[in-house]
Parts: structure tokens; sequence; C-alpha cells
């Protein structure tokens, strides 16, 4: 085999691992539920990470979100978090890190099944794992017992 060709095939077998390892850390829109109260629903939300279906559209019941937990949801590009009663945030549910999605909340922490990265779930600040920053806030309002995009 002349050095050429061996250089080709050494470099395609490079290139094959790296997109191998690329699809592995990827969009991530496995549905899986994560801790108490943490579970997902839908596919993955909008391409740019932020929350689809901006518009006033229900999103979930206060009742939905547990107190100390939340709930993601993957439709929407958002998880919403109780950290204390009657205190709601929202957050993008695409990981800082690598951009998959935030699996579950469970003891105010919010998690990401891909890399373990973790967020706080009272302001989405990073509290573990590879992720560079926290998720960014998602606007929501509560109105009586109706959570819906601010």
């Amino acid at each position: 085999m002349s050095a050429v060709a061996r250089r080709t095939v050494v470099s395609a077998a490079g290139g094959m691992g790296v997109v191998a390892v690329l699809a592995a850390c990827g969009g991530g829109t496995d549905d899986k539920a994560g801790g108490s109260g943490g579970t997902t629903g839908g596919t993955a939300g909008a391409a740019d990470g932020g929350a689809g279906g901006a518009g006033g559209g229900p999103i979930a019941k206060t009742a939905d979100i547990p107190v100390g937990g939340g709930k993601v949801f993957a439709d929407q590009g958002v998880v919403i978090t109780q950290p204390t009663a009657g205190e709601f945030k929202a957050f993008s549910s695409k990981c800082t890190h690598q951009g998959c999605a935030v699996s579950g909340v469970s003891d105010g922490v919010i998690s990401c099944p891909c890399h373990q990265s973790l967020f706080d779930a009272s302001d989405g600040s990073v509290k573990g794992g590879p992720a560079p920053s926290p998720l960014p806030p998602a606007p929501i309002k509560v109105e009586g017992d109706s959570i819906t995009h601010g």
C-alpha cells in the first residue's frame, strides 16, 4: 500500500471515530425520566435551545410541578421548577455543554444524562459536570393554576 493510500485510510478511520463521538453527544431526544418528579414530554424543543412554542400557550398546571423539584417539557424546550412553594422558575431544557436535553429534576437539581452536568433548580447555575454556563432562563407566566409562555 502506498503512503498516500495508507494516510487516506487512517484519516477516514479517525474521521469516523469523531462522527461516532459527536453522534453520541448530540441533540439528546431521549425521553428518559429522571429522579423524583422529573419527567420529559414529547420531542426536542426549539432549534436554538430556547423555549419552543412561544406565544403564551399553556405549558402546565401548577399542580404538575412538585415543590423542590420540577418537570422537563422537552416538546416546549423548557424545564419548569418550583424551588419553594408557589415560586416557579423556567429554564431552557438544552444543556449548555453539548446541547443534550436535560432529563429531570430531583432534590433541587436539574440533571443532564449525557455527561452528568448538574444545574441548580432555583437559578439554573452550574452545580457540577462539564457544563460551561448556567441554563438560560425561559419566560413564563403563572396565572391562577396555569403556567404559560411569558
